[in-house]
């Protein structure tokens, strides 16, 4: 089998948009080349690297494992093209270098403000950009060459393609309303469960974080009074009076200093997730404007 920098690189990128579109008839269509230059193009890979990416499906297609792997690899190494050439363009008119950047939540909301601030304050000329989301959403901004870092509240991890760097934990904090009869007490799990809580949406950590408390400490899951897709609205409703919420203590320490919110601890949890700095593994040149931001965030975190 050939090494992948003797494949054809046209068949590859019409590879690529077969398989994205999850047809033959599409992909031509949006190539503006006919069906059968595609198939050929097709074959022509599958010949090349010695592997069935396709199978007929219905109307369209579907990748084999081999196909999948191939179709994710290349769209990488396509946006690493698009990535060089954009860099190159910038050297060329003399332009400043981009910090680009993607988050999860808490990092984006809570961290990268003040960091960034002050990093504009030594480099007002900078370009910065800033993608917020999931982690899923903020990892593959990163392997797609769309951002140069990104900042990632996560335990478990499986991406092989990513550096590691831990930077700091959260601490997460049960809070009450002010003036609740468990404000500024600490109490048991079981006793803490009598109340109602406000949840965040299924699927979504704090919630799982949560359950796994429950199951753990073999205490029935409280009854839910309400459920809300975000931590503001979560902790406006703790501020208005109603319910008991586990809450990261980035997002609900200046309501606690300004006595609109009480906090209740519970004997024997003490829960904090950690901030990863991720950046891929085959990145072997880091730009300077990235190596000043680094070390910023490295000493605002020590």
């Amino acid at each position: 089998m050939k090494g992948l920098y003797q494949m054809n690189l046209h068949a590859l990128r019409i590879y690529c948009s077969v398989a994205s579109k999850k047809s033959v008839t599409e992909a031509a269509k949006a190539l503006l080349i006919s069906q059968p230059a595609v198939t050929m193009q097709i074959r022509n890979l599958e010949k090349e690297t010695g592997l069935t990416l396709m199978v007929p499906k219905g109307r369209g297609i579907e990748l084999t494992e081999a196909g999948e792997f191939l179709f994710k690899q290349a769209e990488r190494l396509f946006d690493m093209e698009a990535d060089i050439e954009k860099k190159l363009e910038q050297y060329k008119k003399g332009e400043q270098e981009e910090l680009r950047l993607s988050s999860t939540y808490l990092p984006a909301n809570f961290l990268l403000p003040a960091w960034l601030a002050k990093f504009k304050n030594q480099f007002p000329l900078v370009h910065v950009n800033v993608y917020s989301g999931n982690s899923e959403q903020a990892i593959d901004k990163l392997l797609h060459y769309q951002t140069d870092v990104a900042f990632v509240v996560k335990e478990k991890w499986t991406e092989p393609d990513i550096a590691l760097s831990h930077i700091m934990d959260i601490h997460y904090w049960f809070i009450v309303p002010k003036g609740h009869k468990y404000d500024g007490k600490e109490v048991m799990l079981s006793d803490l469960v009598q109340e109602p809580f406000i949840m965040r949406e299924t699927g979504s950590s704090t919630r799982e974080i949560l359950f796994s408390l429950f199951k753990i400490h073999g205490v029935k899951p409280p009854y839910i009074g309400l459920q809300l897709h975000g931590f503001n609205e979560s902790i406006r409703a703790v501020i208005a009076g109603y319910g008991v919420m586990l809450a990261p203590s980035l997002a609900v320490q200046d309501h606690l200093d300004r006595k609109e919110i009480g906090r209740t601890k519970v004997q024997g949890i003490d829960v904090k997730r950690p901030v990863y700095l991720c950046r891929r593994k085959a990145d072997k040149h880091m730009p300077l404007t990235l190596k000043h931001f680094l070390e910023l965030v490295k000493d605002e975190t020590m």
